[in-house]
């Protein structure tokens, strides 16, 4: 088969938008393309079985360097309310921020993936993932979901003006109390994930870290998911 007709369609095909990045999709040099097309002989079965052969190692190795990529780790959490009031969310951002913090949020909203929220000494205390959704707005929807595994003994005191009494006087007793994630967290990690790896990695981090997470439910691998 000639050559210029066989590169244009699989150009086409792979949607590649230049030389650079078809000779990259198909594992050979722009040198070996460039060659291929300007004489536009006629391509062997040795040659299209190579090109084949080292496509696949091409889009073995994209899928790896692409598949995690971060984009912030171990952030400290500025928790303040939404313009409504309603919830809060990880981060204040706007006008009246620094451009790193906007640009954060900026990634945040164009990214799928995983997440991991830590106490205020750094351990993991919740894993996620954000698929069909924004990282952003999945963070903040799980900053401020009621969990069961979320409660803790605390002492409960009143906030309205009135006078004081000691714990000898007024003895308040510790009580079980329903907390959210913004009650407990102090940083968050956030990475970009090949869409359809999300959900095993985080089955990953649910899993390697179930003694220690407040996640309830127990995530499975994807072949399992499917039966396979």
């Amino acid at each position: 088969m000639k050559a210029k007709p066989l590169l244009e369609a699989l150009a086409k095909k792979l949607k590649t938008t230049s030389q650079a990045s078809l000779a990259s999709a198909l594992g050979v040099s722009v040198m070996t393309l460039h060659n291929w097309k300007s004489k536009n002989k006629s391509l062997t079965a040795g040659q299209i079985a190579n090109a084949i052969s080292k496509s696949k190692v091409a889009a073995v190795k994209s899928s790896q360097f692409q598949t995690i990529q971060p984009i912030v780790e171990f952030y400290s959490i500025d928790a303040c309310k939404t313009k409504n009031g309603g919830s809060w969310q990880i981060l204040e951002t706007g006008s009246a921020v620094n451009t790193y913090r906007n640009g954060l949020r900026s990634a945040l909203e164009q990214a799928n993936g995983v997440y991991i929220f830590y106490d205020s000494r750094g351990k993991a205390l919740y894993a996620g993932k954000a698929k069909d959704q924004s990282l952003w707005k999945e963070m903040n929807l799980a900053f401020n979901r009621d969990r069961e595994l979320q409660k803790i003994n605390l002492t409960h005191h009143p906030d309205r003006n009135q006078e004081f009494r000691p714990g000898h006087e007024k003895l308040r007793q510790p009580k079980r109390t329903q907390l959210e994630l913004s009650d407990l967290a102090g940083y968050f990690s956030a990475y970009k994930i090949e869409y359809g790896m999300i959900d095993d990695l985080e089955a990953l981090l649910v899993r390697g870290f179930a003694n220690d997470l407040l996640n309830a439910k127990m995530e499975t691998f994807a072949h399992q998911r499917t039966g396979a």
